[in-house]
């Protein structure tokens, strides 16, 4: 226990000279900083941690294991029950072998504490420099990262467009769903979801589409089917949906939203892809502000639903289609990495991970959030009714992370987008927050069109890619050496999505 604290002492010194470098010469301020990542290395504690510590608080945390599961036996197997299953179970293997000394430790020091698998990492609500650095003398822990709260960039609302009694919102004609609904191809037999402020269950355009709804009996069943990650205040203060909500609500009504864009449907409002697809969800914020901690939890919902105490989960419950339209910005400490292993899990269950590229534009580089930043990410920016490419849609490319990698992927319709929202109305927003769920409606109407292509991430995306329109008016930008005239680039990926012709490609 002495060397403990002396380590401790030792780390808060050095970080104390480091806060305290404010204003000194350039050359000065490089070598303490040198000195103070030396220090961190060694004890794999996140810089923003220590910093807190050094105030003398408490932080969130999370633990990150060395040891991340072997998936690449996924790729040999043929459907996506076979790869959902390897997946689940290589992870929660690993997980348990790996986490079982450190839950003890926690155990019987009351440390309150999440423990995951989808990445082999554990949330802690209450971190000291004490426990910190005991946990860093484990050798199979590779980091003691932060847990940071982190607010998304919220849609811009719009003016309500005159829509015609019976009309298909012009994002849907625009991708060509409507020829695959004349074939029947609606998305019936494709389950479809997302991670956000959570869903108004009941609103009339997603209630009969909700999988937990039961048409004979009109009761709902939300076992397996919802999940709320949000279990007590992150922005302070009440929530109108409560915390750890035990059916699907959604307290900011973005979700409700993006619902709608994939699936939503009445009589008189057409507004989703994919009408005859079936949703479940997962409550990833509170009111807009949530934690990679939260997100991890949403992912490993996806991977293996479970019921509604959280028990039993079920791979073979998992949904095709996760619709993603939140950002983790590395401006308010989200690593870059954070949440990498969670959603290279989900692709390599044959899960697809349709993502919001950021509303950050029109500079360049300006994708820098986890998930859009990932290969494992199908990333999405945003068009309007004439092809142009919305200004605020991010470009790329991705420097967050050293990469370099050509981001968004593919573009879809993301400005004036009519969609449901809470209290059983309609609203126009515009963002790639509402571009995402084009595509996520898009791979469930291909899916169900051409069910060999189903758990099958990159043969869907070459389908989409190859028959995106390259017509998207992008100026004479050029970002990563990339202009409109280069296939795919920086700006708008491949070009516009355009389902029908992917149909079409695929026969």
């Amino acid at each position: 226990m002495r060397k403990i604290t002396l380590f401790v002492c030792a780390l808060l010194a050095v970080l104390f000279s480091v806060t305290n470098a404010v204003g000194a010469a350039d050359e000065k301020e490089n070598s303490q900083f040198a000195i103070s990542n030396s220090y961190l290395e060694i004890a794999k504690i996140d810089r923003a941690l220590m910093q807190a510590f050094q105030q003398g608080k408490h932080a969130r945390a999370l633990i990150v294991f060395a040891e991340q599961a072997d998936l690449s036996g996924a790729d040999a197997l043929k459907t996506k029950k076979e790869k959902g299953q390897f997946v689940f179970e290589q992870l929660r293997a690993v997980a348990k072998r790996t986490q079982a000394r450190v839950r003890a430790q926690l155990d019987a020091q009351g440390v309150t504490y999440r423990a995951f698998y989808v990445t082999n990492a554990i949330a802690v609500e209450k971190m000291d420099a004490t426990l910190a650095t005991q946990l860093a003398t484990e050798t199979n822990i590779a980091r003691i990262a932060s847990d940071p709260n982190v607010k998304f960039a919220a849609p811009i609302p719009e003016k309500t467009s005159a829509e015609t009694t019976r009309a298909v919102e012009w994002g849907i004609t625009k991708i060509g769903a409507p020829k695959l609904w004349q074939l029947k191809l609606r998305g019936r037999g494709i389950v479809v979801a997302n991670q956000d402020t959570g869903v108004q269950w009941e609103h009339p355009a997603l209630k009969k589409k909700y999988r937990g709804w039961k048409k004979e009996t009109q009761t709902a069943d939300h076992s397996y089917n919802w999940w709320d990650a949000i279990h007590s205040s992150i922005v302070g203060g009440g929530n109108s949906c409560g915390y750890s909500s035990p059916e699907p609500c959604d307290d900011y009504g973005h979700g409700t939203h993006t619902m709608g864009t994939q699936v939503g449907s009445t009589a008189t409002n057409q507004i989703g892809v994919a009408p005859k697809a079936r949703w479940i969800a997962c409550r990833n914020m509170d009111e807009g502000v949530g934690r990679p901690s939260t997100y991890i939890e949403c992912f490993e919902f996806f991977l293996a639903p479970w019921d509604s105490n959280g028990n039993n989960p079920d791979p073979n419950r998992a949904p095709d289609v996760v619709s993603n339209s939140w950002g983790c910005p590395p401006s308010e400490l989200c690593e870059p990495d954070s949440l990498r292993q969670a959603t290279r899990a989900l692709r390599t269950a044959g899960i697809f991970i349709s993502m919001s590229a950021g509303n950050s534009g029109s500079n360049c580089a300006t994708i820098t959030d986890p998930s859009s930043i990932y290969n494992a990410s199908t990333t999405v920016g945003a068009t309007n009714s004439n092809d142009d490419l919305a200004s605020f849609s991010s470009r790329g490319p991705v420097t967050a992370d050293d990469s370099n990698r050509r981001k968004p992927d593919v573009s879809a319709p993301g400005v004036n987008v009519r969609s449901s929202v809470p209290g059983g109305g309609y609203a126009n927003l515009s963002g790639t927050s509402m571009a995402a769920p084009h595509v996520a409606g898009a791979v469930a109407l291909l899916w169900q069109a051409r069910p060999n292509l189903r758990g099958y991430i990159g043969e869907t995306e070459k389908a989409l890619f190859g028959s995106a329109n390259r017509n998207v008016n992008a100026g004479n930008q050029i970002c990563g050496g990339t202009n409109a005239s280069v296939i795919p680039n920086n700006l708008f990926g491949y070009g516009r999505l355009d389902v029908w012709k992917a149909y079409e490609n695929t026969q």
